[in-house]
């Protein structure tokens, strides 16, 4: 992978359906975040050809959960691709504060790229890796 790999990022505000029974963001909610920034990122960087012919499944999920977030608070979710190897690739995701940029979460997930026809693993080419650098 490139050593600049492209920063991904989409916003959004901490709604009552984030919360859990403490009234802060359930901590399942930014497993589902984190999901959602990176599927946000495959669709909008990859070719349509792309998407048509493969798909991602996460492998394993690591999660650091660092700060709270709250109802109405705005959250940035920023994602970037680093290492990838023959069918598998490692995405970075920072969720913050948006306001005051305090890190929320660090996540490290693994994702292996399947076929869809076959639902098999699918070797990543260096045109694929190219569609997350800068």
């Amino acid at each position: 992978m490139s050593v600049n790999p492209e920063i991904f990022e989409l916003r959004l505000k901490v709604e009552k359906k984030h919360l859990d029974e403490q009234k802060h963001v359930n901590n399942v909610q930014y497993v589902q975040w984190v999901q959602d920034v990176a599927q946000a990122h495959w669709e909008n960087r990859a070719p349509k050809i792309y998407q048509e012919q493969y798909f991602w499944v996460v492998v394993k999920h690591e999660i650091s959960y660092k700060q709270q977030a709250f109802l109405g608070e705005e959250i940035s979710l920023q994602t970037y691709v680093g290492e990838t190897s023959h069918v598998k690739s490692v995405r970075h995701v920072i969720i913050k504060n948006a306001e005051t940029e305090k890190v929320l979460v660090e996540a490290k997930t693994t994702w292996a790229l399947l076929e869809q026809k076959t639902q098999k693993p699918a070797k990543i080419s260096d045109d694929l890796k190219r569609v997350f650098e800068q």
